[in-house]
């Protein structure tokens, strides 16, 4: 039985799915097709993509605009169309937008090596390297969060400012029954999915499409606990999540009393990091339902100059 978590995100995934999955066979053409798709929906061209070699990976990435530069993560078997298509032209307006496809997805074809969020955030730092990209901001979602939390723990050098929407840092983040909807993910409730049409339209191998979902959900069904290496980061953090997502409340609000929350603004000055619980919002809505409220917030917090002095009349 699917669990209500997999219907929502079903039910999501195929708003988005009619303009950004189109068929193809060969590698080259997946990767042309995909970004000719996107430009002709969204009006936006990336300004360079392709492969590179980052730890054994062909990673694929594709940048978008110029400005500093902004580094967005996708979700758990998701791939660059899905999951940014509609939020791509959105940051690309007067920044640099760095979308990659995390090792297994879309068009980074997996290797002998198993998923973690460790060996993906170093995957990300090695992208960024390739690019000659010194530092940036990143951005990400689900899967793509827990990635940025170990690419800020990890690679702190590389890192100006984090936001993570709707990712914990521990495994019971989640609420209980969110964690234990995991163990019920298996290829069968994706047949005929937007999701699987996607990974097939990219080039992938359909018969190794239950490997990619029993690998990709194997991160999350072992105990993690990143509290001391994440509540010790250094960069502003905005973490943000939906009043109806799978993420408890109160792991975020660890979170935020650690980097300078839960004290009145107006006598103790404001802290650089911030948060946000959007009502009304599940845990895919927060970018496919609410973006008019989410991508503002995540814009004011990159560009602010985060003065930490309370306001006054």
């Amino acid at each position: 039985m699917k669990t209500i978590l997999m219907t929502c995100f079903f039910v999501a995934s195929s708003i988005i799915a009619m303009e950004s999955c189109q068929p193809s066979t060969k590698e080259s053409q997946n990767a042309s097709t995909a970004s000719a798709t996107m430009a002709t929906n969204q009006n936006i061209k990336p300004v360079e993509s392709g492969f590179a070699d980052i730890n054994g990976l062909k990673m694929y990435y594709e940048v978008y605009g110029k400005g500093k530069p902004l580094v967005m993560l996708h979700g758990s078997h998701l791939a660059i169309p899905m999951n940014w298509s509609h939020v791509i032209p959105l940051m690309a307006k007067d920044r640099k937008v760095l979308v990659t496809e995390l090792q297994g997805h879309g068009r980074t074809r997996d290797i002998a090596r198993e998923i973690s969020y460790e060996g993906m955030a170093d995957d990300v730092s090695g992208l960024l390297e390739h690019l000659k990209i010194d530092s940036a901001d990143v951005l990400g979602w689900s899967m793509g969060g827990g990635v940025a939390f170990q690419f800020a723990v990890r690679h702190p050098e590389q890192l100006r400012r984090l936001i993570v929407v709707s990712a914990p840092y521990k495994h019971d983040g989640w609420w209980k029954d969110t964690e234990n909807s995991f163990a019920t993910f298996n290829a069968d409730q994706f047949r005929g999915t937007p999701i699987q049409k996607q990974y097939d339209s990219l080039g992938n191998d359909p018969a190794h499409f239950p490997e990619f979902v029993k690998k990709v959900i194997s991160i999350d069904l072992k105990p993690y606990d990143w509290s001391k290496d994440v509540l010790a980061i250094k960069a502003p953090i905005f973490m943000a999540i939906g009043g109806a997502d799978g993420v408890r409340y109160e792991h975020a609000l660890e979170l935020f009393r650690a980097k300078g929350g839960g004290k009145q603004g107006d006598l103790h000055g404001l802290p650089k990091s911030r948060l946000a619980i959007l009502p009304g919002t599940t845990h895919i809505g927060m970018f496919m339902q609410h973006q008019s409220w989410l991508i503002p917030m995540i814009t004011d917090f990159l560009d602010s100059d985060l003065k930490t002095e309370p306001p006054t009349f």
